[in-house]
């Protein structure tokens, strides 16, 4: 794999042309959390917003969801996750919002397969009296 280094206000990055080389690794099902928050939208409730972004996971093949009080849990391959993401991301413009916020976290861990109740039951071996 060739790395170029580019200089950025914030520091040094290597990049990597992997990409353009077509040396993307296989991923296995990723483990994400995603959170959609509308802005200008005259209301500081958001469950209207939620929910209809949970009717985008529903119609979505190979996806399982956890909803969470502060984002939702998605558990699939990352092209599909990532397709999700994407549609969640355009649902409150698509009710009228003027701005939308998403923030997506993934874990893709190549070594071992990973799950949403992989990553819970791992926790609960180390401490059994958690509230799960």
């Amino acid at each position: 794999m060739k790395a170029a280094a580019c200089y950025f206000p914030a520091g040094l990055y290597i990049l990597y042309s992997a990409i353009a080389a077509g040396e993307i690794m296989k991923s296995n099902k990723v483990v994400a959390e995603i959170s959609v928050v509308p802005l200008g939208t005259g209301s500081a409730g958001v469950s209207e917003y939620v929910a209809a972004c949970i009717d985008v996971l529903d119609k979505e093949k190979g996806l399982s969801y956890r909803l969470t009080p502060m984002g939702t849990i998605l558990e699939g391959s990352l092209e599909d996750v990532l397709k999700a993401a994407r549609k969640m991301h355009e649902v409150p413009f698509l009710r009228g919002a003027v701005r939308a916020v998403t923030t997506l976290k993934i874990d893709d861990r190549r070594d071992k397969k990973l799950s949403m109740e992989g990553k819970l039951k791992s926790v609960k071996k180390r401490k059994l009296d958690v509230k799960l």
